[in-house]
């Protein structure tokens, strides 16, 4: 049991956050350790096929399973509300090559060529390390950001209204059945952390998280890195799958039918052949409605192997949640 000591000054710096560079590396376990993970096996079932010409071994390597420890340079504190990928990697990048080397001090004994080598030369392992991440992320991710990052906010928003209506107290008494807050201390049920911890008033930051799994994880006791705890979102399971309500006929009124059709479809990210198959049309009529839809910016694309997919972005979540139900 981890006992975190919360100051004036580190209520003061409470704060939420999403980390797309956690999501990436948390979702290797649900990859590598599926029965661990039942929650995600339709996301695991579309995206490990398209993984097969990826080569992530590295990002394997620093995520050891059963998972004991995650080295904390690997994603460090989310450096802002919402940062985007790139952001977290470029502060990655800039990791010192003796926090590299402590971190990778805690991992499991290993005879890895990748971690040797990030070890002997953190800079250019870490220019490695962040280009691996993003073509994992391009496959494994990127279709289903928007999606993840919608529901993120939405865990976000319950939270700031627990916190509304109970207080500072509420908010951390409640955020998660490993967490909780009793006379000025935090007391985080942890996996392989215990004892009393102090954050000097630099402050906490709170990560909800699509692939946590079961359990908090935390960065309370490195410094001088910006103390974290990330917890299990909610009803992460629907986020893989296909919605078996019809479309909104108010949406369709708007876009067309067939549009609205295809818009409902790609809450989870999708072929044109693979569209064209469910919904018994030709591929060219779907590209060409999906490129209207591209250009209206309520889908894109992305490549994940051999395949490009279409997925809904974050204005096509908007106006599909605001249509209503079908």
């Amino acid at each position: 049991m981890l006992r975190v000591a919360l100051g004036v000054r580190d209520l003061a710096g409470v704060r939420f956050a999403i980390s797309p560079l956690w999501e990436v590396v948390a979702s290797v376990r649900a990859l590598r350790s599926p029965e661990s993970f039942p929650a995600h096996q339709l996301w695991r079932d579309q995206v490990a096929p398209r993984l097969a010409g990826v080569d992530w071994r590295l990002l394997a390597d620093l995520v050891p399973v059963p998972t004991v420890v995650i080295p904390g340079f690997v994603c460090p504190a989310p450096p802002a509300a919402l940062p985007e990928l790139e952001t977290e990697l470029t502060a990655l990048v800039a990791t010192p090559p003796d926090l590299v080397r402590a971190g990778l001090a805690e991992l499991p004994p290993t005879r890895s060529p990748r971690l040797a080598a990030l070890h002997d030369d953190p800079t250019t392992g870490l220019a490695h390390l962040a280009s691996v991440i993003d073509d994992y992320a391009a496959v494994a991710i990127a279709p289903y950001w928007p999606r993840m990052r919608t529901l993120l906010e939405r865990e976000i928003m319950v939270a700031a209204g627990r916190m509304a209506a109970d207080g500072l107290r509420g908010l951390l008494d409640g955020i998660d059945r490993h967490v909780s807050w009793d006379d000025g201390t935090l007391r985080v049920d942890h996996l392989t952390r215990a004892g009393a911890v102090d954050l000097g008033g630099r402050g906490l930051v709170l990560v909800p998280s699509v692939f946590a799994g079961a359990r908090v994880w935390s960065n309370l006791t490195e410094r001088p890195a910006q103390p974290l705890l990330r917890y299990p979102a909610g009803a992460v399971g629907t986020l893989w799958e296909r919605s078996v309500a019809p479309p909104s006929t108010a949406l369709a009124r708007v876009l067309g039918r067939t549009r609205a059709v295809l818009l409902h479809e790609l809450a989870v990210p999708a072929s044109t052949t693979e569209l064209a198959r469910r919904r018994g049309l030709s591929a060219g009529t779907v590209s060409h409605h999906l490129t209207a839809l591209r250009d209206a910016g309520l889908v894109g694309t992305h490549r994940a192997g051999r395949f490009l997919l279409y997925a809904r972005t974050g204005s096509g979540e908007a106006l599909v949640d605001g249509a209503g139900p079908g």
